[in-house]
């Protein structure tokens, strides 16, 4: 006795054959994951819900999703290297002024720019250095390091003897240094009994 299958159906083979194709066919060139226009090749570990995907003809995955918003790292555009400061094109001297001699009992140790230029004493009558080559154009440090050297007695609380230091451009005029614009003015004086550490900023040219 015949047995006799029944046909099968168009419509269903029609399919099983395109989904066979589509199975079997060699990959294409790979396509990109775009979600709401914004590539996000690489992502993993997401769920979107809600959305509507559309494959292009070139194998691009186009994912539309509400509420859904891609977040791109921004760079910082890196400032351009500043050019190396050059030297000063004025002149630059430290001058001291002491005002009762030895009696503010300081001395200062002067630093430009973190290097030791000199230490200055109450109990010098001058100090005259030129600093120009320790600067450079732009913006400069100047430390004073002011320790009080008592010994064995105090010799004045009074604030009328003092040690001053001036930092200024100048220029030499036979022996003697003539300083144009004050930059800096550094005192100390009898009446204080402590050490102490400033840092000043100028500007040189």
């Amino acid at each position: 006795m015949a047995t006799h299958l029944p046909r099968p159906n168009r419509t269903m083979r029609t399919a099983v054959i395109a989904l066979a194709a589509l199975v079997s066919a060699p990959a294409a060139a790979k396509g990109a994951v775009f979600l709401n226009g914004v590539n996000i090749d690489g992502v993993t570990n997401q769920k979107f819900e809600n959305v509507t995907v559309t494959i292009d003809d070139k194998g691009n995955v186009l994912i539309q999703a509400k509420g859904y918003e891609i977040q791109t790292p921004t760079t910082t555009p890196k400032a351009p290297p500043t050019a190396a400061a050059g030297p000063v094109s004025k002149r630059y001297f430290l001058v001291s002024e002491t005002a009762g001699l030895g009696l503010a009992q300081y001395d200062v140790d002067v630093f430009v720019n973190s290097t030791w230029i000199k230490r200055v004493s109450s109990n010098d009558a001058q100090a005259v250095v030129e600093i120009s080559r320790w600067l450079k154009k732009g913006k400069n440090s100047v430390h004073f390091a002011a320790t009080k050297v008592m010994g064995a007695e105090r010799k004045s609380s009074s604030p009328s003897h003092y040690l001053k230091i001036y930092i200024g451009e100048g220029n030499i005029g036979g022996n003697n240094v003539m300083i144009d614009n004050a930059l800096v003015e550094y005192k100390r004086d009898a009446s204080e009994v402590g050490n102490f550490a400033d840092e000043l900023a100028i500007e040189g040219r």
